[in-house]
């Protein structure tokens, strides 16, 4: 699944641990997901789209 994690944290200039923060997960699980390396849960896919006020769809898309 790709995302655009990266490029939404850094318009907020945000590092990846402050987005973890705001997350509630680590920063390693943020890196991880703005690799690829890990899809998040649903749960977490629906955080992560309000802390950025976007719908999921405009974050994550399939490969």
């Amino acid at each position: 699944m790709n995302n655009r994690l990266k490029v939404l944290r850094a318009e907020r200039d945000w590092s990846q641990a402050e987005l973890a923060d705001r997350l509630g997960v680590s920063r390693q699980t943020v890196n991880a997901l703005e690799t690829g390396r890990y899809d998040p849960s649903l749960p977490l896919a629906f955080k992560i789209a309000r802390v950025f006020g976007q719908p999921i769809e405009a974050i994550f898309t399939e490969d």
